[in-house]
């Protein structure tokens, strides 16, 4: 039995996996070793082994989850349709519904090499020449993403790009309301904000939902080799990725590396904020005009998704460390999302 040799992580039972493993992936074993991946915080994603070949296994997380939020099937769907792109995102091998396996559904994808940088100080160690090549070439993964023409793809029907920007204020601010456990009057009033002045699109594509350094694996010639977490990907206004990879690293600088978010923006070489939109801006051709509303929308969006995060963590149902003081970064991310609702480029 793999329970007598190798314990199951929470939330992966290894003797049921093995045997989907056996019928799914040709030639996997059943006698199976697995290990939760630090630093995930919304869906679980473990790295297992039978000994000769290697897998990524995703799954949502353990508890209370937002709807649609911890989509496996979109994950699995995007990925497969990306891989005869220039997109670089791992090969997946099978997706189970089946809630009876695992007690939830789950994918199966390739192990892929390369770090996810997370740190300033990671980034630090590499020198500003390479940091900044890291943080130019994270632009420009995200201007390819964003020029694959989704029908030529096969994910025509991925989304509904139309009124995506209106949609997605009112699907943040359900979900904030799916994860109440507090008062937090400064997210009412952006989204108030929001609500009263929503632009028209800048055009649709795919949007990936969660773009950052650190859900993108860097090899040792410091090129993208995946892109990973696709659970929020759909079609919709392609600003709203640039957007929230600028707050990402606003809050980093603001939260520090106690509050467990990425502050790789900090370390010297990488390209300042302004760098980053000026060079999507070149290499996409859009109109960033409009560019307050989207980083107002990013931070409102992150601060709900953090917010979800606060609620299982006070419910007992997250694992892994670097919970404990995330529901501090809120208040201040939702501030500068005020703030940014006057911001031009």
């Amino acid at each position: 039995m793999t329970s007598d040799r190798h314990p199951s992580p929470s939330g992966l039972d290894l003797d049921r996996l093995g045997s989907w493993l056996t019928a799914h992936v040709p030639g996997a074993g059943t006698d199976l070793a697995a290990t939760l991946i630090a630093g995930g915080k919304s869906n679980l994603t473990y790295r297992v082994t039978d000994g000769t070949s290697t897998w990524i296994v995703r799954r949502p997380p353990l508890g209370h989850v937002l709807a649609t939020a911890h989509d496996m099937g979109r994950e699995h769907r995007v990925m497969s349709a990306l891989r005869d792109t220039s997109v670089p995102v791992p090969r997946t091998f099978g997706l189970c519904d089946d809630p009876e396996v695992l007690g939830a559904p789950f994918y199966v994808m390739a192990h892929c090499e390369g770090t996810p940088y997370r740190l300033g100080s990671e980034l630090a160690a590499l020198g500003e020449e390479r940091t900044r090549l890291i943080s130019e070439r994270l632009v420009d993964t995200l201007v390819t993403l964003h020029q694959v023409d989704p029908a030529a793809v096969g994910l025509a029907d991925f989304g509904r790009p139309q009124g995506y920007l209106e949609r997605q204020v009112r699907r943040w601010k359900k979900q904030l309301d799916a994860s109440y456990s507090r008062d937090l009057p400064a997210a009412g009033e952006l989204y108030r904000r929001l609500s009263a002045d929503v632009p028209a699109e800048s055009g649709s594509g795919i949007v990936h939902g969660d773009y950052r350094l650190d859900n993108v694996l860097v090899d040792g010639d410091d090129r993208a080799t995946a892109v990973l977490d696709w659970e929020m990907a759909t079609l919709g206004d392609p600003l709203s990725d640039l957007a929230l990879m600028v707050v990402y690293n606003r809050l980093g600088e603001v939260a520090g590396d106690a509050a467990g978010v990425s502050t790789v923006a900090g370390a010297p070489g990488h390209l300042t904020e302004a760098e980053t939109i000026e060079r999507y801006a070149a290499g996409s051709g859009r109109d960033l005009s409009r560019i307050g509303f989207h980083l107002g929308l990013a931070a409102f969006k992150l601060a709900v998704i953090l917010e979800g995060i606060h609620y299982r963590h006070l419910n007992g149902q997250t694992v892994g460390e670097g919970f404990e003081t995330l529901g501090d970064a809120i208040d201040p991310l939702l501030d500068a999302g005020l703030s940014a609702l006057k911001e031009t480029h």
